[in-house]
């Protein structure tokens, strides 16, 4: 019996010497197929990004701006998803210090469906949009909120606003002559890429950088670059279908690098006509009707088109003066041009209250907020975020742009 428990006993030292080694082999093998795989998987991302960018034929910067222009897209729907990052502060405890002044300051006799109150929403954080359109004469805007949605809908001489969550209407009426409505909210790519390429002069650098899919679409992208240092754009991205020359996608990087200020784009797009029912509303049951004729409502329009011009020529006054042609930005100024340009206007009171002035919460947030800066103008506080930055003199004048903060500095000593 000795002798076979002897080798039953040699037998299992065998067994466990082998198992151990393959335990060290496995400690070798493992990471070197790991680092093998790996390497596959480098060596195969190139063709995994060319994979998902369609092959189209080549297209110059002059001929796909042309192909926008020439875009003939009247009927669409889809869905478009806007993310905005403009690095603005989170308020924190300040909310509790303002919140008797907020809380006041949103009564009174406007409608939460007033579509002017939707604008401000969409300048941070992540939406989702439904958008239709139908010609010149029907569109429609969903905005979609955590069980409740907005609609703009335009149908005819009929503008609607609805705000679900409080069931309150706003309604317009103006003459179909009109074309697009003061309301409209500026939902699409198409919206913000006209008004990008409107900018596009000796000062920009325009190029056609290689092709996309967009929701299911193969496009084109256009690069648009300033080619002047002190702007804090870094780069717009326009995503134009290869097809219909429709932007889909708008992208806005800052100069400084990171996350898009702005990424507009549709996620999912039909160009067949959309029902007829699309543009139909009827004011809910007890839902609360604010009436306003476009007519009577301050037109915005020659304010908004001062903004736009900013960076389309040299030192002027543009003399705008604010709603109902008094007060407001009156008497502006744009110093510069190309992407440097900076608007300028006199408030006609004090600067920005220091720290001490303002007191409490509010002044140390106030101080934390800016940059205090001084030069021949005197003294003043530069507010910043990713894109926008304005200087504002302690003597009460504006100096805003998407421009550095030397930019500001240097405009307001020439100003």
């Amino acid at each position: 019996m000795a002798p076979y428990e002897s080798d039953d006993s040699a037998t299992a030292d065998a067994e466990e010497l082998r198992a151990a080694r393959r335990r060290k082999a496995a400690r070798y093998v493992v990471p070197a197929t790991v680092v093998g795989i790996a390497a596959a998987t480098i060596g195969l991302v190139p063709a995994l990004a060319d994979s998902g960018d369609p092959d189209l034929p080549k297209i110059s910067a002059q001929q796909l701006i042309e192909k926008i222009a020439a875009s003939d897209v009247e009927q669409l729907s889809g869905t478009v998803k806007i993310t905005t990052d403009l690095g603005l502060p989170d308020l924190g405890g300040l909310e509790s210090s303002l919140g008797s002044a907020a809380g006041s300051s949103g009564s009174g006799d406007g409608s939460s469906a007033d579509p002017t109150t939707k604008l401000t929403e969409l300048a941070s954080g992540t939406h989702t949009l439904r958008v239709a359109a139908d010609g010149e004469n029907k569109q429609k805007v969903s905005l979609l909120e955590d069980a409740a949605e907005y609609s703009l809908i335009h149908d005819g001489k009929d503008v609607w606003g609805y705000d679900s969550k409080s069931n309150s209407v706003f309604h317009s009426t103006a003459s179909e002559s009109d074309g697009k409505q003061k309301e409209e909210l500026p939902a699409t790519p198409k919206d913000l890429a006209e008004d990008a390429l409107k900018a596009a002069d000796k000062t920009t650098s325009v190029t056609v950088e290689g092709t996309a899919q967009v929701a299911g679409r193969d496009a084109y992208r256009l690069v648009i670059k300033p080619k002047d240092e002190g702007s804090t754009v870094g780069q717009i991205t326009v995503a134009v279908d290869s097809k219909t020359g429709l932007p889909l996608k708008f992208t806005l990087t800052p100069a400084s690098g990171g996350a898009a200020v702005v990424d507009a784009g549709f996620t999912q797009v039909t160009f067949a006509k959309p029902a007829a029912s699309t543009f139909d509303f009827t004011p809910p049951k007890g839902a609360k009707v604010t009436e306003k004729d476009a007519a009577e409502a301050p037109d915005h329009s020659k304010d908004f088109k001062d903004s736009k011009d900013l960076g389309k020529g040299s030192t002027h006054e543009r003399g705008t003066k604010g709603p109902g042609g008094s007060g407001g930005l009156d008497g502006l100024n744009v110093i510069g041009d190309g992407w440097d340009s900076v608007a300028t206007f006199d408030t006609g009171g004090k600067g920005v209250p220091s720290g001490a002035e303002a007191g409490g919460d509010i002044g140390g947030f106030l101080d934390s907020l800016g940059d205090k800066v001084s030069g021949k103008f005197g003294t003043g506080t530069v507010f910043k975020t990713r894109l926008i930055n304005a200087l504002i003199t302690d003597d009460g004048k504006v100096y805003v742009g998407a421009v550095t903060k030397d930019v500001l500095v240097k405009a307001a000593n020439a100003g």
